[in-house]
């Protein structure tokens, strides 16, 4: 079930809020959090019911090892001795993260393992077809940092209804963000979330506003043109191969971060704050202030439980730069099991030892250049990481960098344009620009309102303050909008379930 369909929009959404409050009204506090663990079941059934036994029996295992290693956390420090328990406890967290990690690999990299020994050793082992299991990536990680943290004694006495609410709430379930058990937990403990908070219900309902217009209206129209780009096979003049490559990176952003819109408006529903996990990164002046902004609790993650742990900034100059290009090169694995992840994480993780190795000269590039750096950058980054396989990476790549085919009306230009989109108003176009950018009039229209969009504030910080008359008009319009693409879409996904 897409947050951005009706049936999630106009039945499960106002059900699980009706009810869940119904039950709070009546006293009956323990059944509105079973309704809503088992609405968030439901939710994640509705896409396949197949793998529901897989993420209980993840919820009921990890539960169990966190238990025991928050118990015996708290039995070291009460008792201070016995370097036998510490070992134990060290073990039972290896293997805990082990069989987490395992049931990951099996199901993402399996296949991408086996291609790359057959290509090694010149084999030709076959298995049947996984199946990725939806939202692994992001439950697999929330509770690997539940038992790390139950190991060092963060965690507290959690019974397993309150444990299986966390991972499974349904806004944050199936693409993030990750969230933190001490996020989330605390607040499901509170009872000032058990009744309907009305200022949260207006600011809710106006991010959720914004966060479903972000995704059907402006990535769902990127989309049309960045799959012509970059699955259509075909050679890419200059303008059409910036076309592509900017409307990925237009489409990604407004995807994952109108999904992440949804989730924190629907949390609010119920009270909830979920983590921000979008700060306007396309604002950023350095790449390392956009990884500030993009994805951050991913990037949070990356950093407390991967990066710090191989030393962090401890240690040299050269072994942090090695930490930093490491902790990368898995965070690009971590999106899927292709070596274009693993370039494109190769790539940032390049991009940000070399900005380290910059702020040494305490030079600082002027706004205006350090911007459109950083912008190029992480746009040619998305070429790899949205392409299947590298000739079609290098071929978009190799049109982005074609200057002469900018000029004149080539035949190559005249057949990647698409040239009936204004009729009369093309044919006077053609008298003054070259073909190729006359046939991508439409999509860098569109790219420069998305331009201007990402200059304005972002959800969260509009929704900030409180929700007055202004602002709900505002909100309305843009549901209705939304809406009507919704209504009218016979298809539509989110990028990020397939990560």
């Amino acid at each position: 079930m897409l947050f951005s369909s009706w049936q999630f929009i106009l039945v499960f959404l106002p059900i699980s809020f009706f009810v869940y409050f119904w039950l709070n009204h009546r006293r009956l506090i323990i059944a509105g959090k079973v309704w809503l663990v088992s609405a968030s079941l439901f939710f994640y059934a509705y896409w396949d019911v197949t793998y529901l036994p897989l993420i209980l029996a993840s919820i009921f295992v990890n539960f169990a090892i966190g238990t025991g290693l928050a118990q015996g956390s708290r039995r070291v420090v009460q008792q201070n001795r016995k370097k036998r328990r510490e070992v134990n406890r060290k073990f039972i967290l290896t293997a805990g993260i082990a069989a987490n990690l395992l049931l990951l690999a099996y199901y993402k990299y399996t296949h991408f393992i086996l291609e790359n020994v057959n290509l090694v050793f010149g084999t030709n082992y076959v298995i049947p077809h996984i199946v990725l299991p939806l939202a692994i990536s992001f439950f697999t990680f929330t509770q690997i940092v539940y038992l790390v943290d139950s190991y060092r004694g963060e965690t507290a006495e959690y019974d397993l209804l309150n444990y299986s609410l966390f991972v499974t709430f349904f806004p944050h379930l199936i693409a993030g963000p990750i969230v933190h058990h001490r996020q989330i937990m605390p607040q499901f403990a509170s009872r000032w979330t058990l009744a309907k908070r009305y200022p949260n219900i207006l600011k809710g309902l106006f991010i959720f506003s914004i966060g479903l217009f972000k995704k059907v209206a402006i990535a769902d129209t990127f989309a049309v043109w960045a799959d012509v780009g970059f699955d259509g096979g075909q050679q890419l003049t200059f303008f059409a191969a910036w076309a592509t490559s900017l409307s990925y990176t237009f489409q990604l952003y407004f995807d994952f971060s109108g999904y992440c819109d949804m989730a924190i408006g629907a949390s609010l529903l119920f009270n909830i704050w979920l983590p921000i996990n979008f700060n306007s990164p396309y604002k950023a002046l350095d790449i390392q202030d956009f990884w500030r902004r993009w994805h951050i609790t991913l990037s949070n993650f990356l950093r407390d439980y991967l990066y710090i742990p191989l030393g962090g900034n401890r240690r040299s100059a050269s072994r942090t730069s090695i930490n930093l290009f490491v902790t990368f090169v898995l965070g690009g694995l971590w999106h899927g099991a292709t070596w274009m992840f693993v370039i494109w994480g190769a790539l940032h993780g390049c991009a940000l030892v070399f900005h380290r190795l910059w702020k040494r000269f305490r030079h600082p590039m002027p706004a205006v250049p350090a911007w459109i750096l950083t912008f190029a950058f992480v746009n040619v980054a998305w070429v790899f990481f949205r392409a299947r396989t590298m000739d079609d990476a290098l071929r978009v790549l190799d049109g982005m960098t074609d200057v002469r085919s900018a000029i004149g009306h080539t035949a190559a230009a005249v057949a990647t344009s698409d040239l009936a989109w204004g009729g009369w108003l093309s044919d006077v176009l053609l008298q003054y620009l070259p073909a190729s950018l006359v046939g991508q009039t439409p999509t860098f229209l569109a790219i420069i309102a998305a331009f201007v969009i990402i200059r304005q504030k972002n959800a969260i910080e509009m929704a900030n303050g409180r929700i007055g008359i202004h602002k709900l008009v505002y909100g309305i319009l843009l549901f209705s909008v939304a809406m009507y693409f919704t209504l009218a879409a016979t298809s539509t996904v989110f990028l990020y379930f397939n990560f």
